[in-house]
């Protein structure tokens, strides 16, 4: 799947760019990898988070009747309870 190759190349990245970062004696180089490994952990994060919100925007769907035209309402409701759930795990400590 494409979703997962693409995954797994991006952690990849991130560990070589960490690895170097360690490895290297020029701290603005150091600097430079160690951002790049944060710029890929972030569109990491992006990614899972849009496959997230799109496995629950379809079952939303499917709980709906499979309606046409209401994609958007879908993903929007997805969206909203991934992050309720987001910001009730950090409360909570989780």
């Amino acid at each position: 799947m494409f979703a997962v190759d693409e995954q797994q190349k991006i952690e990849r990245q991130i560990e070589f760019a960490t690895r170097a970062a360690a490895l290297v004696k020029d701290e603005t180089a150091g600097q430079r990898f160690r951002s790049f490994a944060e710029e890929l952990k972030r569109k990491l994060f992006r990614m899972m988070r849009r496959g997230e919100v799109r496995a629950r925007a379809y079952e939303l769907w499917e709980q709906a009747g499979r309606p046409t035209d209401r994609d958007l309402d879908f993903w929007l409701e997805a969206e909203r309870e991934i992050e309720a759930e987001r910001e009730e795990r950090k409360g909570s400590g989780a």
